[in-house]
């Protein structure tokens, strides 16, 4: 994804989001809704001379593939099964609705409907998104560019004498228009601006069509690119677009090109390792168009001359094993971001522009532990980039001649990022800052000049006091000694003293970091007395890199202990008791979400694990399934290696339910979903209902219409938030007994 897709893209997604048998021992009586019997079908798999029983391998349809593109595919008998589940859900929560409804009501009160992302710059037009009211979808706009701009090192001015009238490029709402599912995941314009380029997933299963509109026409191209992933990019000179596709397995494998008008295709790139991802994009100074190469561990880059798109791509670095690295342009010189020479926290190395391999690297900024290097932003003259540290973020700004000088914020807990510029000629960098209390700002930095404008604030149109509000940093102490980062808000009169129900939410995965970022939508749980926590665990790379690969393959049971250990630091310190906590996460926050319900349910009150992860083994011996093969660096190859099984078997979610009093769960999917296939959840509550000896419920809710993110229009994305919120007061409310 080149920087004007991120721009229009983040920006979309920004202002989106502003707006993720029967019970044991369950209470009998007449009106007591009934859950949904799975049926079990033993099937015996034998792998690595160990033997597995799975009674509900069932769920699973064989023609999976299909189902993603055609969800009408599905077989009867799941989709009856999940139809009763989303039924029982419904019936067993009834008694929320009022309070999912003034959830709902109070979220979309603190999104300011009419609105728009900051103009982001580009030659002679300026780009933005925008929000009309009611609208569910952004509308991707335009409008002639006024004051002075450089292009290619001369000076342009233009002025007007009235504003100049917004152009629209999309409208996404119409797009979405008689569609259950859509959702834009990826605009650009092509450099000379007579092009737009969006890609469209229309059911969830990140299957994309790629449009490419005439700006002088308003016309949509007929030739539309089938079967990508979204990814894409123009070539320098705009006459070409670059793109990735799909293949039937839902993994990127190669990458095409073809004139921008339509054509021939050709294959660029076909990468035979099902083990990478790969992607393209452009670099900073449009001097070369870059693929992209990579798994969790490993990483290559191939490159091509803008001034020759047609040529074969150039190896820049081969691969090698635990060696990553990305790389940009900066007018002269390589720039590259790499681990390699045991750089655990990444350092940032340059290099000529006709010899780019390692033996020329030297170093630019050197590698110090500790000190995260997540990414970097060029533009002519200066070199940005964002480190962490801490579960804290900084931006640090860097001229040719070396000079650095850094933006940073003395709080004890909040989220700095790099936005990076719009276009290569500027000494204009764009960074946002918001804290668990702040609503985001939007700024602008001249990097030479050091003067910082703040472009935009977000606005809560209900309200929104910030003395209201307490936000702390804790450090739970692990069992090994590590301190756990924690961080908590509160009202300001929340009381301390264990009384207050807690959520706490956790990822600790792919060394992704959890940001202390603003949310309005935990306002609707932080103003009803809840304290809201976030821990920063291992597997994350809040505190490093090293605190990511602390927590990976054969020590990733330090990611749930982790957890565990900030759950009780927070009640060893008065924030919450032990049964009145509600624990979340999502994807592979779900699995942590399983590994901790069983670990620890009397822990809990509730589980909230969305889209969860949970069959980890049978998962990840499953060559056909995307994510499979580019993940064993993450988790192991229990196909191939004893131990990985072993170890993997004994945190897998699924495998190791046991009879216990659980808490009550709730487990989300969507039926499109590419990533955490729908069975996952599935399969974890038919295991765990006739397992959990405490007579709370375990629910399943399936959106039959989404994939991996759920709904994609703002809104209704906001109805899934409530309802997620609600279970949370439910499950402390114990509001089951009176279902």
């Amino acid at each position: 994804m080149n920087r004007r897709q991120i721009l229009l893209s983040t920006a979309a997604s920004a202002l989106a989001a502003s707006a993720s048998p029967t019970f044991a021992r369950q209470p009998s009586g007449p009106s007591m809704p009934q859950p949904p019997v799975a049926k079990k079908i033993p099937v015996v798999i034998e792998q690595l001379g160990r033997t597995r029983t799975d009674d509900y391998q069932w769920m699973k349809d064989d023609n999976w593939q299909a189902v993603l593109r055609d969800p009408t595919l599905i077989k009867a008998e799941v989709k009856d099964h999940l139809t009763a589940e989303n039924a029982y859900r419904e019936a067993m929560m009834a008694s929320t609705l009022p309070l999912q409804e003034a959830m709902f009501q109070e979220m979309r009160g603190r999104i300011k409907e009419d609105d728009s992302s900051v103009p982001a710059p580009d030659g002679a037009w300026t780009y933005y998104v925008e929000y009309q009211t009611g609208d569910q979808h952004p509308r991707y706009m335009r409008v002639e560019r006024q004051g002075s701009w450089s292009v290619d090192g001369q000076p342009v001015t233009k002025t007007f004498v009235m504003a100049p009238t917004p152009q629209l490029l999309l409208d996404a709402n119409e797009l979405a228009r008689g569609k259950a599912y859509s959702e834009v995941s990826a605009a650009s314009h092509s450099p000379d601006h007579s092009l737009f380029a969006y890609a469209e997933d229309a059911q969830g299963s990140e299957v994309h069509k790629i449009y490419i509109k005439d700006l002088a026409t308003g016309a949509v191209l007929p030739e539309v690119i089938e079967s990508a992933t979204g990814d894409f990019t123009f070539s320098p000179d705009s006459q070409w677009i670059f793109w990735t596709n799909r293949d039937d397995n839902g993994r990127p494998d190669k990458i095409f090109r073809r004139p921008a008008r339509g054509g021939e295709t050709s294959l660029v790139y076909d990468e035979p390792d099902d083990g990478m991802f790969i992607g393209v994009g452009r670099t900073a100074d449009d001097k070369f168009i870059v693929i992209g190469i990579q798994n969790q561990e490993t990483s290559e880059a191939r490159y091509i001359p803008a001034t020759a798109p047609t040529a074969e791509p150039a190896i820049l670095e081969p691969r090698q094993v635990a060696v990553r690295y990305d790389v940009d342009h900066w007018g002269d010189r390589w720039v590259i971001r790499t681990n390699a020479d045991d750089a655990i926290d990444f350092k940032i190395v340059q290099a000529p522009t006709e010899t780019p391999g390692k033996a020329h690297w030297t170093d630019l900024v050197p590698h110090t532990p500790g000190r995260f290097i997540e990414g970097m932003d060029l533009t002519k003259d200066h070199l940005a980039r964002q480190e962490r540290a801490d579960a804290n973020t900084r931006i640090i700004i860097r001229d040719r001649q070396g000079a650095e000088h850094q933006i940073a914020v003395d709080e004890p807990a909040f989220a700095l990022s790099l936005a990076g510029a719009s276009e290569f000629d500027t000494t204009t960098i764009r960074y946002t800052y918001n804290s668990p209390s702040t609503p985001t700002q939007t700024f602008d930095y001249d990097m030479a000049t050091r003067e910082r404008t703040l472009r935009k604030t977000q606005q809560i149109p209900s309200g929104h006091d910030i003395a209201n509000y307490v936000v702390e940093r804790l450090n739970a102490p692990a069992a090994d000694g590590q301190l756990v980062p924690v961080t908590v808000l509160r009202r300001r009169t929340t009381p301390i003293d264990g009384s207050a129900p807690l959520l706490l939410y956790g990822y600790g995965s792919y060394g992704i970091p959890m940001p202390a970022s603003f949310s309005t939508n935990r306002l609707s749980l932080v103003d009803r007395g809840w304290i809201y926590a976030i821990a920063h665990i291992r597997g994350g790379s809040d505190k490093g890199w090293g605190w990511f690969l602390d927590a990976r393959k054969m020590t990733k049971k330090n990611t749930f202990t982790d957890f565990i250990a900030a759950a009780e630091h927070l009640i060893d310190r008065n924030y919450a008791r032990a049964g009145n906590i509600v624990a979340q996460g999502g994807s592979a926050g779900g699995m942590l979400m399983g590994a901790v319900n069983n670990m620890r349910p009397d822990l809990w009150a509730g589980i909230i694990g969305q889209v969860p992860f949970v069959d980890v083994v049978n998962t990840m011996s499953d060559t056909s399934l995307p994510l499979t093969p580019p993940e064993w660096p993450e988790w192991g190859n229990p196909i191939e290696d004893p131990a990985a099984y072993d170890y993997m078997m004994s945190y897998s979610p699924y495998d190791q339910v046991k009879p216990q009093a659980y808490p009550a769960v709730l487990a989300t999917g969507g039926l499109s979903d590419p990533r955490v296939t729908y069975w996952e959840p599935e399969k974890w509550v038919a295991k765990l209902r006739p397992a959990t000896t405490s007579g709370k419920p375990v629910l399943l809710k399936i959106n039959m219409e989404a994939g991996h993110g759920g709904a994609a229009g703002r809104f209704d994305y906001l109805k899934e938030v409530a309802h997620d919120y609600a279970f949370a007061v439910w499950a402390v409310d114990k509001g089951w007994q009176t279902a």
